[in-house]
């Protein structure tokens, strides 16, 4: 049987050129992105994870008697090992059965004297509604971290996601949009905010040649088998070696490391993100175009649901498109028959956090919380990549093939 060499990725990321990586040049990458966002300025982290630390370090110096952070139960388990490093306690809320937003009822019931933060999260480009976190968190004193780490360049009402709450946040991981190999980004709308956030990162983040060196090596790495003629040799076979082990937390890349390194993002990657930068909108906009087109074919496909943004003043970004299946059944046989098969398949997260029996330890007594839909988002969801190398051919043979395993489902 021949395998299927890999030239799709599993997400739409802007590829760099060699332009891109010349060592001279323009390194205000902050006011570039500030710009670019419309914001009044960024800190830039060395990934999401490190921001979000940022932020709850900085949240917990303001408010020292609150230590609950409440996150939606199916997302990147990164983020309940940055609560677990700051010394804070997670808890876990369900989600809404009709969205991909953290359930209401659920929410306000988490929310006490207790809750220092509540984390809504912009998930592969959805946009979340903010609204309701910031009301039951403005009812208990609690902040708002909106997670947009896989929302770079989304909007609400003409205005960057992350500026609605307290803090917002951004990854410059790959497969993210633009990239800095690893990166982060940190928002605020006050100024008081943004000045606390500045100490923080004075108190916590220093410049670690070593870690910048391997970053470096890694981003050049990136820009040279970001590419279909070596995407099969640099994502392929680990793939295919992990589904062969029946690994599926490997295959979906979320099997990540404790150690959270904190530094700071050198000057030739922010030099490589300035350039890339200028060729971030059209990237955009051109994913949002091919996007539309193609969730119009998978919304014709019976059983399937296409998920959406919210509200028609959202305007999200769209890395992947996010299919919800009939049931696990269908999404396991779906993704065991065609998830190395070069059609842009892929899992945004394989488990609910507590799931996981690599981070439930991390959760304390969160691990009790019951979200009960949330996990039934975990079985059911599938993300097709809105990669532009993902050609009309492929994408018909995965439309066809996500129809007959839904008509073959029990």
């Amino acid at each position: 049987m021949q395998v299927a060499r890999i030239t799709v990725p599993p997400t739409a990321g802007l590829p760099l050129r060699l332009g891109d990586l010349l060592p001279w040049g323009d390194a205000n990458f902050d006011d570039a992105l500030a710009a670019w966002l419309q914001v009044p300025e960024v800190q830039l982290e060395c990934s999401g994870t490190s921001a979000l630390m940022v932020a709850l370090r900085t949240l917990h110096k303001l408010a020292p008697a609150r230590r609950e952070v409440i996150m939606p139960a199916y997302t990147c388990p990164l983020v309940a090992m940055a609560i677990s490093q700051c010394g804070l306690q997670a808890r876990l809320c369900d989600l809404s059965p009709d969205a991909l937003d953290m359930d209401e009822s659920m929410l306000r019931g988490l929310c006490s004297e207790h809750t220092l933060a509540i984390v809504p999260t912009h998930l592969g480009g959805r946009v979340a509604d903010v609204r309701v976190a910031l009301h039951f968190a403005r009812l208990v004193g609690a902040y708002v971290i909106e997670d947009a780490a896989q929302a770079l360049g989304a909007r609400v009402n003409g205005q960057s996601v992350g500026m609605q709450g307290d803090v917002g946040l951004f990854s410059l991981a790959v497969g993210k949009g633009l990239t800095t190999y690893e990166g982060g980004v940190l928002v605020a709308r006050e100024a008081g905010m943004r000045s606390s956030l500045r100490a923080m990162h004075g108190r916590t983040v220093g410049f670690s040649f070593g870690w910048e060196l391997l970053r470096s090596a890694e981003l050049l790495g990136y820009a040279a088998v970001y590419r279909p003629a070596t995407l099969d040799w640099a994502y392929g076979a680990s793939l295919r070696r992990s589904l062969a082990e029946d690994d599926w937390i490997a295959a979906a890349g979320d099997d990540f490391d404790a150690f959270i390194p904190r530094h700071t993002l050198g000057t030739w990657r922010r030099r490589v993100a300035v350039r890339a930068l200028k060729r971030l909108s059209p990237h955009l906009q051109e994913a949002q175009t091919r996007a539309q087109g193609r969730m119009m074919r998978l919304a014709q496909i019976p059983g399937i649901e296409v998920v959406r943004d919210p509200a028609p003043e959202a305007q999200g970004t769209w890395p992947v498109i996010l299919l919800r299946m009939p049931d696990r059944a269908s999404r396991d046989v779906l993704m065991r028959a065609h998830w190395a098969s070069n059609l842009g398949l892929s899992l945004p997260f394989v488990n609910i956090v507590s799931d996981y029996v690599r981070y439930a330890p991390l959760l304390g007594s969160g691990v009790l919380d019951s979200v009960m839909v949330a996990r039934d988002w975990a079985q059911r969801l599938v993300a097709v990549s809105n990669s532009e190398w993902l050609t009309d051919a492929q994408f018909d043979r995965l439309c066809a093939h996500i129809a007959e395993t839904v008509a073959r489902a029990p």
